[in-house]
């Protein structure tokens, strides 16, 4: 019986540790779950066409150290990668997203239709 007790304290303080931290979610997880995340998109996204493509370095785009770039109807969208492999624009500064392509959706969502204005580097 004592026995049967450990066990149950050991489940429920894992189950209390994983509550506290969240499953574990970093860029290889949200990467398994998006196929396209090192690869090139071109897709229609709620009415905007949204491509994504890996860059070599010297290439010309905002931020050559991305290694990718992302058009928004053919406008670039400014946007770097972070240490933690996750990525952030000029549309969701404060706002982290796995893959390009994700960073790119939430971009259309915040545009609500606007399009990309030119940033100056």
């Amino acid at each position: 019986m004592l026995q049967g007790a450990a066990v149950a304290m050991t489940a429920a303080a894992g189950a209390a540790v994983l509550g506290l931290t969240g499953p574990a979610t970093g860029p290889a997880t949200a990467a398994a779950a998006d196929p396209g995340a090192g690869d090139s998109f071109d897709e229609v996204f709620r009415g905007r066409r949204i491509q994504g493509m890996p860059m070599a370095a010297g290439s010309g785009g905002h931020h050559d150290d991305a290694g990718y770039m992302v058009l928004i109807d053919g406008r670039e969208l400014h946007m770097m990668r972070n240490a933690d492999g996750t990525w952030i624009s000029v549309i969701n500064h404060y706002q982290t997203f796995a893959t390009p392509r994700a960073l790119a959706r939430a971009a259309v969502h915040a545009l609500h239709g606007a399009s990309l204005a030119p940033v100056a580097v």
